[in-house]
């Protein structure tokens, strides 16, 4: 297969607080060492787009040396999290932005939904719209009167097709700009985190669609989620951004298992030093989140019959503060597995002084599934209501059988992958009754 995309040593530099490059002065210097044949003095002293330390230039690098092929067919999923560069290479690609360095070649026609109305002219009815998207995609018209009552039916927004998308919902929205965006026979489509605007059957029915624009029709499909499900059963090729550098870039397995495991902060362990940026807020500040078996070590493996424990290190820094705290637990699909908060602890009349509190929870033994687990840590308070720390992704641990390769285990009990997203030992009693 022929490849039409080839990313070749991109990089995208932003100087922050300005809109542009900078001032009178940057943009001379920048001009006198072209002229002599130099390199831009700028491009040498930009740091990492990492938001999580405090950054000494104004200068950052959200993308930096990227290489990436794609080959005709394929879905490319990109993910990493919130400010890793996914929307910046986007948008670069759709070349609604330039790169600082570096090139990014593409073969074929794109189609892209960067955003909620993408595209769209808010006083321009539905119907206006499709003929003007198909327009700027290089259609005729003949040929977007033979998709209009396709992708009018995909959007099921027949009702409303001539009333203007600014009086859209952005369910509506989306629905119109992505049946515009994948019906209109793009070689190329890229699609960014837009989809977690509709309801969940539009999203399966859009999925169905890439899938379809694929595997049937043999085109290319770029494709930013947060939700892993969604990036395990349509993609076959992952790309992991952290920081705005390409970490990882292979089958869709590894891809995922590298994000939430490896290299985006999900490890047993998780803490911030005092020069890091810390979560929270002037009430608390969260220290560190550890992983733990029953015997007080660090783990990241565990057997499904062992406890697992849950520590939250956090710092009180104002004093009589009424808060709450707790844990969330999900799967590498995403999948919210169970959520627990320490209400005993929320009852308390007990008055806190400033310090640091670690909070311990423990999961019971012979309860999670097979696989990788990610922990996030929550703290609230009410009247009011406020959320002053929560992060979804600060450890990981990742579940075992101890004896996987027998039906029935060493202690009686069946061994392997079990279906569903938990596994208790649950009581059972069988009687004769008749």
């Amino acid at each position: 297969m022929a490849t039409v995309i080839k990313v070749e040593n991109l990089s995208k530099q932003y100087r922050l607080g300005q809109v542009g490059t900078g001032t009178i002065r940057h943009d001379f210097n920048r001009w006198w060492h072209s002229v002599r044949g130099k390199e831009d003095p700028y491009l040498k002293i930009g740091e990492a787009n990492d938001r999580t330390r405090k950054g000494k230039s104004e200068y950052v690098w959200a993308l930096k040396d990227i290489n990436v092929e794609v080959r005709e067919g394929e879905v490319l999923g990109i993910i990493g999290r919130n400010g890793a560069g996914k929307s910046t290479l986007l948008k670069i690609l759709s070349r609604t932005t330039a790169p600082t360095t570096g090139s990014a070649k593409i073969k074929g026609r794109v189609s892209s939904l960067l955003e909620v109305g993408t595209g769209f002219h808010p006083e321009l009815s539905g119907r206006d719209n499709i003929f003007l998207n198909g327009a700027i995609l290089g259609m005729t018209r003949r040929e977007i009167q033979r998709k209009f009552d396709e992708i009018v039916d995909f959007a099921d927004v027949e009702r409303y097709i001539d009333t203007p998308v600014k009086r859209y919902s952005s369910g509506m929205y989306v629905r119109l700009a992505f049946a515009v965006a994948a019906h209109l026979e793009p070689e190329i489509l890229i699609v960014d985190e837009v989809l977690a605007v509709g309801d969940v059957e539009f999203q399966k029915k859009c999925l169905g669609k890439m899938n379809d624009v694929s595997v049937n029709q043999g085109r290319t499909v770029l494709f930013v989620s947060h939700q892993m499900d969604a990036i395990r059963r349509l993609c076959n090729q992952i790309a992991v951004l952290e920081n705005g550098s390409l970490m990882c870039l292979g089958n869709t397995d590894e891809g995922i298992n590298h994000y939430l495991k490896g290299n985006s902060g999900s490890t047993a362990k998780r803490s911030w030093a005092d020069n890091l940026v810390k979560p929270g807020n002037e009430y608390v500040t969260l220290e560190e989140v550890s992983v733990c078996n029953s015997r007080n070590e660090l783990v990241e493996t565990v057997f499904t019959h062992e406890e697992v424990v849950i520590k939250i290190i956090y710092r009180l820094k104002k004093r009589n503060f009424k808060y709450i705290h707790g844990f969330n637990l999900f799967n590498s699909n995403g999948v919210h597995i169970l959520s627990s908060h320490d209400t005993a602890f929320a009852k308390s009349k007990k008055s806190l002084d400033n310090g640091c509190y670690e909070a311990t929870v423990l999961i019971p033994a012979n309860f999670l599934a097979e696989g990788l687990h990610m922990v996030g840590v929550a703290i609230m308070s009410y009247n009011p209501f406020m959320i002053h720390i929560e992060e979804t992704e600060v450890a990981s641990f990742t579940a075992v059988d101890d004896d996987g390769s027998k039906i029935i285990n060493a202690r009686g009990l069946y061994g392997g992958k079990i279906p569903g997203i938990v596994r208790p030992l649950l009581e059972w009693e069988t009687k004769k009754i008749i």
